[in-house]
């Protein structure tokens, strides 16, 4: 089963009418490693999902979900 990490990076970079460059300077990056990112290409480590939540003022959970299909809900024994 592979798993695969939705974000909503782009949104929320656009939201704060930010360019995937300023955003790269913001949090140390390229510019293509935030486009890899964005287009699901590349996930990011846990320090940079941090960090890209704190520069875009959102939790990281608002940024990246784990796509659940295929995951079976925890059961309680």
């Amino acid at each position: 089963m592979a798993e695969t990490l939705r974000n909503t990076l782009k949104a929320e970079r656009e939201r704060l009418d930010l360019t995937q460059a300023a955003l790269a300077e913001r949090v140390g990056v390229s510019r293509k490693t935030i486009n890899t990112v964005e287009n699901g290409v590349f996930v990011p480590s846990t320090i940079l999902a941090l960090k890209l939540a704190t520069a875009l003022d959102r939790p990281v959970e608002a940024l990246f979900q784990l796509d659940d299909s295929g995951v079976s809900p925890k059961q309680d024994t």
